[in-house]
């Protein structure tokens, strides 16, 4: 099950460098696809939470 629609994935952009997003459907977040970037967003309530201080990067 996706975390948020498939139509809104396509357009959402990394704050931090404008790069796609893939699902971590396991941690409810967005994760850039950056290799450089590759921030982590939470989803909470079917939102995603596009705050750079919000992100976490992953280990």
């Amino acid at each position: 099950m996706s975390l948020v629609e498939p139509s809104l994935l396509e357009i959402l952009a990394c704050p931090a460098c404008h790069a796609p997003f893939r699902e971590d459907t396991d941690a409810s977040e967005l994760v850039c696809t950056s290799a450089t970037c590759g921030l982590a967003y939470p989803v909470r309530d079917d939102i995603p939470v596009l705050l750079v201080d919000e992100a976490r990067r992953p280990a």
